[in-house]
C-alpha cells in the first residue's frame, strides 16, 4: 500500500452545489459575473466593429436614448469616433484579464507563504510574519503609482505590479488556516507515514483550507479590478488605444459635462461587476461558514 494511500483523508469540505445555488448572494452575483465573462469573450462576435480604429466624422455621437443617434451605435460613440459599446465589451476582456492573472499570482506567493509559515511555526513563522507585516504597512496604491511611474504602463506590468501587491490577504488567512489545521489527525498520520512535505502541503492541508482562500480570492479579484482602473484613470495603468474602463473614465472626464454618458457607461460597469464579485464572495464566505461548522 502507497503512503499517499494509507494516510486517512480528511472529511470533505467541498462545497455543494445546491447550497451555493440556495444562497442568493451567490447566484445573483455569479449571474453577473457570468454574463461579463461572456459578453468578454464574445465580444467579436458581438460586434461590427473595431474597439480601436477611429472615426473623426461620427465622433461623439448620443446613445439611443438621446436625441441624435445613429443607428449601429446604440451607445453612441467617443470623442475619437469608435463605437463606445464594442470600447465597453473589450473593455471587460482587459477588466478581467487583469484581474484574474493579478490573483493568480498573488495567490501562489500568498498561499505558499502562509502555508509555510503556518505548518512550521518559530522562527519561520516569525520571519513570514514580518515580511507580510512590512507589507501591510506599504500603501498598496502609491507602491503600484511609483513602480509603473518608474517601468511603464503596459498591461505586462500592470498586472506584475497589482500580482506582487495584493498577496498579504492570501498569506495571513492561508498561515491561520494552516495553524489551524496543522495538529489535525489526518496531517499527522501523513507525516507519521513518511509523506513528503509536498505532499503534505498540497494534499493534506490545502484542500482542507481551501474554501476560505477562494474568498479571499473574490474579494482580491474586485481589488485588483478597481485598482487597474485606478491606475489607468491617473494615466499609469493601461495605455491607449487599448479599452480600459479607467481609461475610458480618463478620457471622458473633460466631456461629463456635456456628454455624461462617456463617463457614466464604463463607471455603470466597473461598478456592477465589482459588486457582483463582492456578492458572490459574501455567499460563498457564508456557506463556507455553514461547511465548516
Amino acid at each position: 500500500m502507497s503512503v499517499s494511500t494509507a494516510a486517512p483523508r480528511a472529511r470533505s469540505r467541498a462545497l455543494p452545489l445546491s447550497a451555493l445555488l440556495a444562497h442568493r448572494g451567490i447566484l445573483i452575483g455569479g449571474t453577473i459575473i457570468l454574463f461579463f465573462v461572456l459578453l468578454a469573450i464574445l465580444a467579436p462576435w458581438l460586434t461590427d466593429y473595431s474597439p480601436y480604429a477611429p472615426d473623426i466624422k461620427a465622433r461623439l455621437k448620443p446613445p439611443f436614448w438621446d436625441e441624435g443617434t445613429v443607428a449601429g451605435h446604440p451607445l453612441g460613440t467617443d470623442q475619437l469616433g469608435r463605437d463606445y459599446l464594442t470600447r465597453l465589451l473589450y473593455g471587460a476582456r482587459i477588466s478581467l484579464v487583469i484581474g484574474l492573472f493579478a490573483v493568480a499570482i498573488s495567490s501562489v506567493i500568498g498561499i505558499t507563504l502562509g502555508l509555510i509559515a503556518g505548518y512550521f511555526g518559530g522562527k519561520v513563522d516569525a520571519f513570514i510574519s514580518f515580511i507580510i507585516t512590512t507589507r501591510l504597512s506599504m500603501p498598496v496604491i502609491l507602491i503600484a503609482l511609483a513602480v509603473v511611474a518608474i517601468a511603464g504602463g503596459s498591461l505586462t506590468t500592470v498586472i506584475l505590479v497589482i500580482g506582487f501587491l495584493i498577496w498579504d490577504q492570501f498569506a495571513v488567512v492561508a498561515r491561520s488556516a494552516t495553524q489551524q489545521v496543522r495538529s489535525a489527525e489526518y496531517v499527522r498520520s501523513a507525516e507519521a507515514l513518511g509523506c513528503s512535505l509536498p505532499h503534505i502541503l498540497l494534499r493534506e492541508i490545502l484542500p482542507n483550507i481551501a474554501p476560505a482562500l477562494i474568498v479571499v480570492a473574490t474579494v482580491e479579484l474586485a481589488n485588483a479590478i478597481l485598482l487597474e482602473a485606478a491606475l489607468s484613470f491617473l494615466g499609469l495603468g493601461v495605455q491607449a488605444p487599448l479599452p480600459s474602463w479607467g481609461l475610458m473614465l480618463s478620457e471622458a472626464k473633460n466631456f461629463m459635462f456635456f456628454d455624461p454618458w462617456l463617463i457614466t457607461l464604463p463607471g455603470v460597469c466597473l461598478f456592477v461587476l465589482t459588486i457582483a464579485i463582492n456578492l458572490a464572495g459574501d455567499g460563498l464566505r457564508d456557506v463556507t461558514r455553514g461547511v465548516r461548522r
